[in-house]
């Protein structure tokens, strides 16, 4: 089979490989999209031979319109044009240890350098030599691999998990990315060494994750972390909230299939990565807020939002997760991902909505996002009901907003007119009049402009500080 490369970076490349008489491939992920019709920027050349010295020639062929990195310790180049990054490297055999997933190297011929490759359809190449120009060299059927969407390993899948863990999480990343079937038999090696996974470093294991997240229906990926037991391994908040518990005949619903729905549901509408993150923990604080309580009519989770946005820190350092303003994003939207719903259920009043408005900030519209994603029922009527009442909250919210600009709002009297008020430096004070005074504002006692606001603000400050002297 031939499969022609029109582009003119391939013709470019082409005539390199005649001039330089060498022998050179375009293998792995760029062969895989194309036959998929999927687009890629991201072409990878193996070369029997010196990859780094063909890399060098093909940066001197286009020049001007290239930047050329070279990586010497790992034997690759990297070429940037306009268009596509191209990595070379030389055709290469690899051995591993059991204790580390870093490889021995030595030169090797093509067949010798798609066996190291992880999985069939990775291991596609298609020639560049005047020979069998375009020809597709494919000794391990990841042609077929690709017309069954089977995720399948060259080597027997015992030894390419043993000698590179991370490929067990490529392996479910794929899948998830593509819609495609892990093999029974490869299935079961990933599930027999799930444990080889703590050789891998966290900052790559979270890099799959992380795709899988982007895929476009996470809850695959997600499935198979957990039924292949690395999940409880690398991320077990999120394995704990698995499974139904029954007290009299009552039991709540599985939190860990219901937030596979969920994610999947925010996907359908955005592709922002830290909403689906947000969205994956929303209910991480389920398992350890969860009580049978008979009077209340069976299972609660009382303060499971609160509760789930203090986990947030320690899983992202535990995972190498960003520790900036996607994790404060993060904890936020999981700390307020449930007062929505119980404004849409319980009422609405003025000074609740203008506490949602301040508390999201800039964050509201993603909140809501995450609100409408997190409705699942068995019942439509029950999920219809529920979007009519989240949308006349979200229609308060915009009238209040329009009204009293609250966006960001922060009180008008500062910290610093406190302290200057009453001739305090930074004390505890000084937090309980502000705090005070911010309550009064959203509840609408007083109006949100400056000098309503002093006045306010006298009256509390001097009633709390004789409060404390009292107790001095």
């Amino acid at each position: 089979m031939k499969i022609p490369l029109n582009d003119a970076i391939f013709k470019q490349l082409i005539q390199l490989v005649q001039t330089q008489n060498q022998e050179a491939y375009v293998i792995g992920g760029f062969v895989r999209d194309y036959i998929l019709g999927r687009p890629s920027k991201d072409i990878d050349i193996v070369v029997v031979g010196d990859g780094i010295a063909f890399a060098q020639a093909f940066a001197s062929l286009v020049k001007g319109k290239s930047d050329i990195a070279v990586f010497k310790n790992f034997g690759t180049a990297m070429v940037k044009t306009r268009d596509y990054e191209i990595e070379f490297v030389g055709a290469r055999k690899e051995s591993y240890s059991k204790e580390s997933r870093k490889p021995a190297v030595i030169p090797g011929s093509i067949k010798d350098d798609q066996l190291r490759r992880d999985f069939t359809i990775n291991a596609l190449a298609i020639s560049l030599n005047k020979e069998n120009l375009f020809e597709v060299v494919d000794p391990f059927e990841g042609l077929l691999a690709i017309e069954q969407k089977m995720i399948v390993t060259p080597l027997e899948p015992e030894i390419t998990f043993s000698d590179d863990p991370l490929r067990m999480m490529r392996a479910i990343r794929f899948a998830s990315q593509l819609n495609f079937t892990i093999h029974p038999k490869t299935f079961a090696a990933i599930k027999h060494h799930a444990d080889r996974i703590n050789i891998v470093s966290m900052e790559r294991v979270s890099d799959e994750l992380n795709k899988i997240m982007l895929s476009p229906k996470p809850s695959i990926g997600l499935n198979l972390l957990f039924e292949s037991g690395l999940l409880k391994i690398i991320f077990p908040e999120l394995h704990a909230m698995h499974g139904v518990e029954v007290i009299n005949n009552k039991g709540h619903k599985d939190n860990f299939y219901h937030t596979l729905q969920v994610v999947d549901n925010v996907c359908k509408e955005t592709d922002n990565l830290w909403l689906r993150w947000a969205t994956l923990l929303h209910d991480i604080g389920k398992p350890l807020s969860k009580r049978f309580i008979a009077e209340e009519g069976g299972w609660t989770f009382h303060g499971h939002e609160d509760r789930g946005s203090r986990m947030v820190s320690r899983i992202f350092r535990k995972l190498k997760l960003p520790l900036n303003e996607k994790l404060k994003y993060t904890e936020k939207l999981v700390a307020l991902h449930h007062r929505p719903k119980v404004l849409a259920e319980e009422g609405i009043t003025d000074s609740a909505i203008r506490r949602l408005i301040v508390d999201a900030g800039d964050d509201l519209e993603d909140l809501f996002t995450l609100c409408r994603a997190d409705m699942t029922s068995k019942f439509p009527e029950k999920i219809k009901l529920y979007r009519g009442n989240l949308f006349k909250v979200q229609e308060l919210v915009k009238e209040l907003e329009e009204r009293d600009a609250l966006r960001n709002w922060q009180p008008p009297v500062s910290g610093e007119d406190i302290m200057k008020h009453f001739n305090l430096s930074p004390c505890r004070e000084v937090g309980l009049i502000k705090a005070e005074l911010r309550e009064a504002i959203l509840d609408g006692d007083v109006p949100n402009s400056y000098e309503d606001a002093y006045k306010k603000m006298v009256e509390i400050g001097k009633r709390i500080m004789n409060d404390e002297l009292e107790k001095k």
